[in-house]
């Protein structure tokens, strides 16, 4: 049985300023703002929500199935994943439009200007959970709006398990929908900054959310991971990383292991110590998907980070 990974898939261009915004943009002059800014270095990655934790996953030795849509530029991305063995039966090529895609300028402070353009996106209801066979398990991640009310509504209606991960979707959805996707929900991941928001919106403490799902888990970055159930909070403590490359898409890969561990029903403290080692696994290289390492090496890490085996 596979994971049903519903979410974004994208292009992150991703440019360095080698200068600070703040010596180029006037304040006194906001309102005829028309700068330009010169950026040498600049790469391009494979992205986006589904992408990033299937390709987590199929590291794992999973056999994940994103479900998304994507552009007429797909093309690139199609060959990266068809060379790591990635499912794409249910990623479904829009060709009159682009793939989503985040242009992403970071000055020398570690400020970011980030254009989004959603593109193939927005048609992501067009893809319907209920019309995937063999699905044991499955993540609502951040896509489009009426895609992640539609997915998680046939998730529940399918008897599927599954994560509620709103990440930076919070904005699109209001109280009463956010406490909807909490009563259909098996599992809420989310950082501690959205998790605040997330209290705000609903009007539920962690108590409240933790009653309400099998397992409500927050990560705290460097601090770890707490994972909130109706009965006890788990502590899960960081994994070390060897260096600190790029944090982008830890989250991704922290959720990657989180599924993979669930589906095989592992307790929710070493659900949490392989995802939070995922994370570590991840910020070590640039971009969201350039890490490698085999079932094997993952095994040996998690033994000699936490002291147990798998």
């Amino acid at each position: 049985m596979s994971a049903l990974i519903c979410g974004s898939m994208a292009y992150d261009t991703i440019m360095v300023f080698p200068d600070q915004f703040k010596n180029h943009i006037l304040p006194d002059k906001v309102h005829i703002l028309n700068v330009s800014f010169l950026v040498p270095r600049m790469r391009r990655e494979f992205g986006g929500c589904a992408g990033n934790i299937a390709y987590n996953l199929r590291l794992l030795g999973d056999d994940p199935v994103p479900m998304a849509t994507v552009g007429q530029d797909f093309g690139p991305y199609r060959q990266w994943f068809a060379e790591h063995g990635i499912r794409m039966d249910q990623i479904r090529e829009l060709p009159e439009l682009f793939t989503a895609q985040a242009f992403i300028t970071t000055d020398l402070d570690d400020n970011q200007i980030t254009a989004f353009h959603p593109g193939a996106m927005m048609r992501s209801h067009e893809n319907h959970v209920r019309d995937v066979p063999g699905v044991s398990f499955g993540i609502v991640a951040p896509d489009g709006r009426d895609a992640m009310l539609q997915h998680a509504s046939e998730f529940k209606a399918a008897g599927i398990p599954f994560i509620f991960d709103p990440g930076q979707a919070l904005p699109l959805f209001s109280g009463e929908e956010f406490r909807h996707f909490i009563d259909q929900a098996d599992y809420v991941v989310v950082n501690d900054y959205e998790s605040n928001l997330l209290q705000e919106r609903t009007g539920y403490d962690e108590a409240t959310i933790a009653g309400k799902v099998r397992a409500y888990i927050v990560t705290q970055g460097p601090k770890g991971s707490r994972i909130h159930t109706q009965g006890a909070v788990h502590d899960i403590p960081p994994a070390h990383e060897r260096r600190i490359t790029d944090p982008t898409g830890c989250g991704d890969a922290y959720r990657a292991g989180l599924i993979f561990g669930l589906m095989r029903d592992y307790d929710l403290p070493t659900c949490g110590r392989m995802a939070s080692l995922m994370g570590a696994l991840k910020i070590e290289h640039p971009g969201t998907q350039n890490q490698r390492f085999t079932w094997a090496e993952f095994a040996e890490q998690f033994r000699q980070q936490f002291g147990t085996t798998l």
